[in-house]
């Protein structure tokens, strides 16, 4: 991969360099100081990847990732070394398009392998999505025996994001009035050590709670539930949520295709199913199997999108029954869900 690094400190940038060149098919293109200069830097050769700082002099990494993904879109990853401290700016960058954040590696003349193994893992991962290697199928895994006698379910808002994502579920959660009578069930592209955070800033722009979905946990109606871990979310029975680590192979950890598909095989009440911001095609299936099934389905559009990638691809395969921006995606799921949704169709 060709990869930039964007960060002031010197030694920082040596670290990174020092982890990289363990790995020989990754090259670094150029360096750049503080965020205008990336910006720059990025217009004149556009990197593979970018190790983006988040603090820096002249333009911080928050709006160096605005930018860069407003004029000369790539894949970016923070690269952080206090990621406690930095939760709302992370969410930020994230919002804007970052695809995933990482503590920085140790800086010293140690070993470079020294913390260089969670960078690497972040970067294959990342590889992998601009290859977008994976199966061009997805399935929610075995199927478990759903609860017998079990109570007909309330309806369900299942929505699916990436890179981006923060940002869009903010604005979607935001339009979401407090007595919205509808599970809703998210599933973002985010490291579990992040959910936690992550469910405490949706909360702060949300009229309704926003949880971490538990192991055994039953959506209902005013609740927000996000996957929490790097395994996948999907229900077990008609009502049950559980993470499994199947499909392995899946680069998407949670995968949105999983919890899609699981919840058109297993939940009997009325779905919708939203697909918003990200890179790649994780969802576009899980979208089109709730459609078939005759579902109410929803796409991002690509001028409201950070990264026109998992949208993109459920609107080519005619996935989504509406494309609408996000601004707008809130008032219409309190319009569908207060009428009879006909099969197929926009009610």
């Amino acid at each position: 991969m060709k990869i930039a690094i964007v960060n002031d400190l010197p030694m920082a940038v040596e670290a990174l360099r020092r982890v990289l060149a363990l790995r020989p098919e990754h090259h670094v293109v150029w360096v750049a100081e503080n965020g205008a200069e990336a910006v720059q830097r990025c217009a004149e050769l556009r990197p593979d990847l970018i190790l983006m700082d988040l603090l820096m002099p002249a333009m911080d990494g928050v709006e160096a990732t605005r930018r860069i993904m407003s004029a000369t879109p790539c894949a970016i990853l923070l690269v952080t070394a206090d990621m406690g401290a930095n939760t709302s700016r992370i969410f930020e960058a994230m919002g804007h398009g970052a695809l995933d954040v990482v503590d920085a590696p140790a800086i010293g003349n140690g070993d470079p392998r020294t913390g260089a193994a969670a960078v690497l893992a972040k970067i294959e991962i990342i590889a992998r999505l601009i290859g977008d290697r994976r199966p061009s199928t997805a399935t929610g895994g075995a199927e478990v025996a759903t609860e017998p006698g079990a109570r007909r379910p309330e309806r369900l808002v299942a929505i699916g994001a990436s890179a981006g994502g923060p940002a869009a579920l903010a604005t979607l959660l935001r339009g979401l009035p407090a007595d919205f009578p509808v599970a809703i069930v998210i599933v973002q592209h985010v490291d579990e050590q992040f959910a936690a955070g992550m469910a405490h800033w949706l909360s702060q722009h949300s009229a309704l709670p926003v949880e971490l979905a538990r192991e055994g946990d039953r959506p209902s109606p005013g609740r927000v539930l996000l996957a929490a871990t790097n395994d996948h979310l999907r229900l077990v029975s008609r009502e049950r949520l559980a993470y499994t680590r199947a499909p392995q192979s899946y680069v998407y950890r949670p995968s949105v295709d999983v919890f899609f598909h699981s919840a058109c095989t297993l939940w009997r009440g009325e779905v919708v199913g939203v697909l918003l911001t990200g890179m790649g095609r994780d969802g576009a299936h899980g979208l089109k199997a709730l459609r078939d099934k005759g579902h109410y389905t929803i796409a991002q559009d690509q001028a409201s999108s950070a990264v026109y990638g998992m949208p993109k691809a459920a609107v080519a395969m005619d996935a989504a029954v509406d494309v609408l921006p996000i601004e707008a995606i809130a008032a219409q799921l309190c319009n569908v869900l207060s009428t009879q949704i006909e099969p197929g169709g926009s009610p």
